[in-house]
């Protein structure tokens, strides 16, 4: 592990006894198992926006979809977007079921599948609910000024950036999660007496209520300012010992002890900004809009094209942004270790979330280095070796330092 920022890509896992092979071999068969359906509805997804965005045939059902409500240029710009958001999560919907199942076989899912359906209206709801005044904004920006439009939507892509982050856990959260305030007692005690010592400031500990859709374990911190607080999983406080929660906690405050959340809205809104100046620039390149079967960027049957190019933007800066995030998470896991001194309980909290969540616990490279936003459990455990060997060295060497200096300054012959 790198003394100075905490990256685990570069260690080498070197810790096969942490998990027996009947263990790696569990969670080896999960990920073959969801592979191919978590893949298979990534490149559907993308292959149906690409071919709506890119041929006449994303024209044509805006067009067909607006006329439905009457033609107008507003029923296309709010029709249009609706259906394609619409497709696009319908596309998608076999894959997410598929994945669903393979999960259940492996005790992983409680949910039954009217409540998981109940969950899938309300993502479609959510979306359509922040798309559609999207729609309606940036081709008011396009009529505008078809050639210049992305420079207002850009500053208003990172303001509304930041925006979502502070109030995701107030409008966003609640929508699949019920959240409690954690019951008194010493664990909500020592939680907060965590924070106060490492000088981070949360409104309230909260219970989500994780137990009703799944078995998995997971603690986070969310919000920024007055909307932080601390969110443990029932699953996470009904399993886990309550060193190995105050661990995970400890990991999730490294993040907004080192302006995670902050930096991340930041770095966010400034790619949305670069995004939307990106798409201005395609939007005006007249062989696309051919392509697509528009006369203009202000012409309400681009929109399938927009979609189409954010679509390939993000999934081409997929790697880089998994790689980004791994090197937080690291961060994060040595700010947890420097805060608790607890490398023993730290590895056995990661050997725990593991087995639990059917982690893969060795990945193959290319995949963690594709998909992976966190570093793999083996890593992660030979990282907090080598922090407990580097803070056992420096103990020595200043034990030693200290005889020395105790022993006071010593007189060479001449």
């Amino acid at each position: 592990m790198d003394t100075i920022t905490g990256h685990t890509d570069d260690v080498t896992p070197d810790t096969p006894d942490d998990f027996t092979p009947a263990e790696r071999a569990r969670g080896r068969a999960l990920r073959r198992a969801q592979l191919p359906w978590a893949l298979g509805g990534r490149l559907t997804g993308l292959a149906l926006t690409l071919v709506l965005g890119l041929t006449p045939a994303g024209a044509a059902l805006v067009s067909a979809t607006g006329g439905w409500f009457g033609g107008s240029r507003t029923a296309e710009v709010l029709a249009g977007a609706a259906v394609l958001v619409v497709l696009g999560q319908a596309a998608q919907l076999p894959f997410g079921a598929g994945v669903r199942v393979v999960r259940a076989r492996y005790g992983l899912v409680t949910q039954g599948w009217a409540g998981w359906a109940l969950d899938v209206l309300r993502g479609l709801a959510l979306a359509l609910v922040l798309v559609l005044p999207l729609a309606l904004g940036l081709f008011a920006l396009t009529a505008w000024s078809p050639d210049r439009w992305w420079l207002p939507a850009a500053g208003a892509a990172a303001l509304l950036t930041a925006a979502l982050s502070f109030l995701h856990p107030l409008l966003i959260e609640p929508v699949f999660n019920r959240f409690t305030p954690m019951s008194d007692g010493p664990l909500r005690t020592s939680l907060l007496a965590l924070a106060e010592r490492d000088a981070v400031r949360v409104r309230d500990v909260l219970v989500a209520d994780a137990s009703r859709r799944t078995t998995a374990l997971n603690a986070y911190v969310s919000g920024l300012g007055a909307t932080r607080r601390i969110v443990a999983y029932d699953t996470l406080l009904s399993t886990a010992e309550p060193r190995e929660v105050e661990l995970v906690v400890a990991h999730e405050l490294g993040h907004v002890k080192h302006r995670d959340v902050l930096t991340g809205t930041l770095l966010g809104a400034v790619g949305a900004a670069v995004a939307v100046g990106v798409l201005g620039l395609l939007s005006t390149w007249h062989p696309l809009l051919a392509a697509a079967g528009a006369a203009e960027s202000a012409d309400p049957r681009a929109l399938p094209l927009l979609a189409a190019c954010a679509a390939l933007l993000g999934t081409l800066s997929g790697p880089a942004q998994c790689a980004v995030s791994r090197r937080i998470e690291a961060r994060a896991d040595r700010h947890a270790l420097e805060l608790t001194a607890d490398a023993e309980q730290f590895i056995a909290m990661q050997r725990r979330l593991a087995l639990v969540n059917v982690s893969d616990v060795d990945p193959p490279r290319v995949l963690e280095l594709l998909f992976a936003t966190h570093p793999s459990a083996t890593r992660r455990i030979a990282a907090a070796r080598a922090w407990q060997v580097a803070e056992q060295v420096a103990e020595q060497a200043a034990e030693q330092a200290a005889g020395r200096a105790a022993d006071g300054p010593t007189n060479d012959p001449a």
